[in-house]
Order: C-alpha cells, then sequence, then structure tokens
C-alpha cells in the first residue's frame, strides 16, 4: 500500500486501470471449465453489473462532483454535475450509433450501430466484442478521473474512495468477462478465441483510466464536469444495455435482486472506505 501510494496519480489510475482489465480476464477465463452458462445465471450477473454502476455513478462520481464544483458554483454547484451527466450520455449515445455491435442475446441481424455495409462485414464475436468494448470506455474514464482527481485533493479518504471504486468495477467485470466468452464458446468458438475475446474486450479500460487522469490533473477546472461525465456514460450504459438485457427473458425477480446486491456492495464499498 505505500508503495502505491508513492506512485503518481497518472501511474495509480493505470494500475487501477489494469486491476480491472486482469478481473475480466479472470472472468473471461470461465471459458475454460464451461461451455454454456444458464439464461438465469447470465441475468443475473448483468443485473449485478448494473447495481454496482448505479452506485459508483451516484457515490463514487456525481457526490464528488457537486463537491468539488461547491467553492467555485456555491449554491450552483449542481451545474457542472448536470451538464457533465448529460454529455457523458449524449457521448455514449454518438458512440453506440457509430460502431457497429450486438447486444448480448440477439442473433446477428439485430446488430445495431454503424451502417448496415459495416455491420454485415464483421462476424458475431467481433460484433458481441464491440458491444462490451462500449461500456467498458466510461469504466475506465470512471478510474481515471478518481484518481486524476487526488492530485488536488490527495487525502486518504480520497485515496481509499477511489481505490474503492476500481475494486467495485473490477468486481462486476468478473461476471461481464464471463458473460462475454461464453456466448462466444457456445457459438462455436475455441476455448482460447473465446478467452482473448472476452479478455480483449476491456483493455480500453487502462487506456481510458489514463486518458481521464490525464484530463483532469492538467486541466483542473474539467473535474466536475469529468466526474459526471463518467457517470452520464455509465447509467447511460445501464439504462440502454444492462437492464433490458437483463429483464428479457423470465428472470425478471432474480435479475432485479442481483442489481440489488451489487448496488449495496458497491455503496458498502464506496462509503465505507471512502
Amino acid at each position: 500500500m505505500a508503495w502505491f501510494t508513492e506512485q503518481s496519480v497518472l501511474v495509480q489510475a493505470l494500475i487501477g486501470g489494469l486491476f480491472t482489465w486482469f478481473c475480466t480476464i479472470l472472468g473471461s477465463a470461465v471459458v475454460f471449465f464451461f461451455k454454456t452458462v444458464s439464461r438465469r445465471l447470465l441475468d443475473t450477473m448483468l443485473g449485478f453489473a448494473a447495481g454496482v454502476m448505479i452506485a459508483a455513478s451516484f457515490w463514487s462520481l456525481l457526490a464528488p462532483s457537486i463537491e468539488y464544483a461547491d467553492a467555485a458554483y456555491g449554491k450552483w454547484s449542481w451545474i457542472p454535475a448536470a451538464i457533465g451527466f448529460l454529455v457523458g450520455g449524449f457521448f455514449l449515445r454518438l458512440v453506440d450509433a457509430l460502431v457497429p455491435h450486438l447486444h448480448l442475446g440477439n442473433e446477428i441481424d439485430k446488430a445495431e450501430g454503424g451502417d448496415e455495409v459495416g455491420r454485415k462485414n464483421l462476424s458475431k464475436t467481433a460484433l458481441l466484442f464491440l458491444a462490451i468494448t462500449i461500456h467498458n470506455i466510461p469504466e475506465g474514464l470512471a478510474v481515471g478521473v478518481t484518481f486524476g482527481a487526488l492530485a488536488n485533493n490527495n487525502t486518504t479518504a480520497a485515496l481509499i474512495g477511489a481505490i474503492g471504486l476500481a475494486l467495485g468495477i473490477g468486481l462486476q467485470n468478473i461476471p461481464e468477462g464471463a458473460a462475454l466468452a461464453i456466448p462466444i464458446r457456445t457459438d462455436g468458438k475455441s476455448r482460447s478465441k473465446a478467452f482473448f475475446w472476452g479478455s480483449m474486450s476491456a483493455i480500453v479500460e487502462p487506456i481510458a483510466a489514463v486518458i481521464g487522469a490525464v484530463a483532469v490533473t492538467y486541466m483542473t477546472p474539467i473535474l466536475p464536469y469529468a466526474l459526471a461525465f463518467a457517470a452520464g456514460a455509465m447509467i447511460f450504459v445501464v439504462v440502454e444495455e444492462l437492464i433490458p438485457e437483463s429483464q428479457t427473458n423470465g428472470n425478471t425477480d432474480i435479475a432485479t435482486l442481483g442489481l440489488m446486491a451489487g448496488f449495496v456492495i458497491m455503496m458498502v464499498l464506496d462509503v465505507a472506505l471512502g
């Protein structure tokens, strides 16, 4: 721990992003032991991931955004949070529209984003991979901006809060990695290929983490906006993808309980540690 605290915030953000990527790799490794997974379990995992992201969006991102803005905006400190949150959602909507992708559980004819030619030129595996990769971007940004914020608020509580966020996102990345690798394996790909695609879907997280940390470190005034931006992007992913996918296969109750469990675990991590 002492070694970690001595590192620059950029290195800390990179380590945090690498940790969340490692958790995805760990989850993807289940394909070496299982070829299929029940839809009930998959929906529970998706619900759990949604709960973690909702809790992280508020306690780790929106609430700190308002706190950081208080000194500059006073009673108007909600403005950066509101603007950043909306821009984050619109950004993910733009990415969603431009990048061809396929949601878990759908057939290839239901692929979204990009143009029809681009979608037809991609395999089902590639489309599934792109879908998960899209919503790993805000997760990496969230880790990066929370560690980058330490450049201006290097307290023990803030550091532990950033670590708690990385732990929470890493925790939900384990089932997320499995949720991608297993369908690829079920679709007929080898274990090694399913593991590779599942693992590489989160390579954007350490990259996005460093970008987020650099942005808020060298452009301090954007910190409240950056925190809220990551929150808005994460909520877009939750509402547009994770919740609908977990609720459309007859497992609504268990998926909802999974969401609540994920929410509580992330809340405890953030409030108790931070």
